[in-house]
């Protein structure tokens, strides 16, 4: 085949219009895009491979004296709830929280008021309405 026949192969329809389905809509530009998105094969496997490196920290035992200063703290802070229940004391407490997906947490401070110490539950309410477990503090300052 000569090189002056490839020119020519198409002459008999190059010059036509472009065909227009009659039964067919035109398809919309973003779903015609989306047929040339990359395919993700495994849906999930960037989330599950980022969750795995995701660290936590151990849960730290306190020993007996540090349960003690802490407990003393506590009961404190509780006394002077009880007589002036008027005036919150603030406090900086560093506590755990456990994580959901995994063994282990994270330390959180947070420096706040006391709106309520609940002896029954074991919590810590705080103004913000957080509550916190008392066996996950670890640190409070008053």
């Amino acid at each position: 085949m000569s090189h002056l026949s490839l020119n020519h192969k198409y002459d008999d329809i190059i010059n036509l219009p472009h065909h227009v389905s009659k039964t067919h809509p035109p398809m919309d530009i973003m779903d015609r895009a989306a047929q040339f998105s990359p395919f993700a094969a495994l849906t999930g496997y960037e989330a599950a491979v980022k969750e795995t490196g995701r660290l936590t920290q151990p849960k730290i035992e306190l020993d007996e004296s540090e349960k003690q200063l802490l407990n003393e703290k506590l009961q404190l802070l509780e006394k002077n709830l009880t007589m002036r229940p008027e005036i919150k004391p603030e406090v900086t407490l560093t506590y755990f929280v456990p994580d959901s997906k995994k063994d282990g947490g994270a330390y959180h401070t947070v420096s706040d008021k006391i709106q309520k110490i609940d002896p029954y539950k074991r919590t810590i309410l705080l103004d913000t309405d957080v509550e916190i477990p008392i066996e996950n503090i670890i640190n409070l300052e008053i």
